[in-house]
């Protein structure tokens, strides 16, 4: 998910960019997948989208407690003379066994952390979203080359290539759209951050292949490590081993000259 600033964009100006996004991403996907139908470009209410967030990031149903539900005690008179001796179980907004997304409940639950989501900052003023069905760096890349440009990673198309993206409508409204993050994989980035995703060579098969080789030359480092520090305790010991030998062999040469000398004397 990508996070714009818009300032005052025209009907026309948000259909020419809309047109020309569609446009560069179709030409993307491939015959086995279709992830450009899924990318959408909308407008958001940021307070409402807020209290959304942090719904689901900090609310869990399943951990509320397991309460029998409340009843009101309000009732006419008339049912109370008709249905005697049994209580009206109407439920009240109050009730625990209400813990959908919009219950008193979570409401509760989420009220404390209005300023907590990381997020936060950067849904102030007028914000529109560019969502992705599922992560793809070439997607992000393509995104950014049509609403934010910036050579030479993120470059825009050239007129020759696409005369459309040059209109004068569509380049109004670019001109409107001010990149302030991302949200992938729950973790919200920066604009530098941003551009470091969709700049992922190969998308995600080259961050699989990268960190596949980053683990292979780890496992070779210590593999390497590990021989070295064999070896050289092997060849410790061998010295030493060396040393020993020669240190035994002149002492028995020493003494058996000796024996001669004492025998010739003799």
């Amino acid at each position: 998910m990508l996070v714009f600033q818009h300032n005052n964009l025209k009907a026309t100006e948000w259909m020419a960019v809309r047109r020309e996004l569609a446009a560069a991403l179709q030409k993307v996907d491939d015959s086995d997948s279709s992830i450009a139908e899924g990318i959408k470009l909308q407008i958001i209410q940021s307070s409402i989208f807020s209290a959304a967030l942090r719904v689901i990031t900090y609310w869990n149903p399943t951990r509320s407690q397991d309460r029998p539900p409340e009843t009101s005690k309000a009732s006419d008179s008339a049912t109370q003379s008709s249905v005697a001796g049994i209580e009206n179980t109407t439920p009240s907004p109050s009730d625990p066994s209400f813990t959908h997304s919009l219950s008193r409940a979570a409401y509760k639950a989420v009220a404390a952390k209005r300023n907590f989501h990381p997020l936060t900052p950067l849904l102030a003023g007028p914000v529109a979203l560019l969502t992705f069905p599922t992560i793809s760096p070439l997607h992000i890349k393509t995104a950014l080359s049509i609403l934010s440009p910036r050579a030479p990673d993120f470059a825009a198309p050239t007129r020759r290539a696409n005369p459309g993206y040059h209109d004068p409508t569509t380049q109004a409204g670019l001109q409107k759209l001010l990149l302030l993050g991302a949200r992938v994989e729950g973790k919200v980035f920066d604009m530098e951050g941003t551009r470091w995703v969709g700049g992922i060579n190969g998308g995600m098969e080259g961050l699989r292949g990268q960190l596949v080789g980053m683990l292979q030359g780890f496992g070779a480092g210590l593999t390497g490590a590990l021989e070295g520090a064999s070896k050289s305790l092997y060849f410790t010991v061998e010295w030493r081993r060396m040393m020993l030998e020669e240190e035994d062999t002149g002492g028995r040469s020493t003494g058996e000259e000796a024996n001669a000398s004492r025998v010739s004397k003799g």
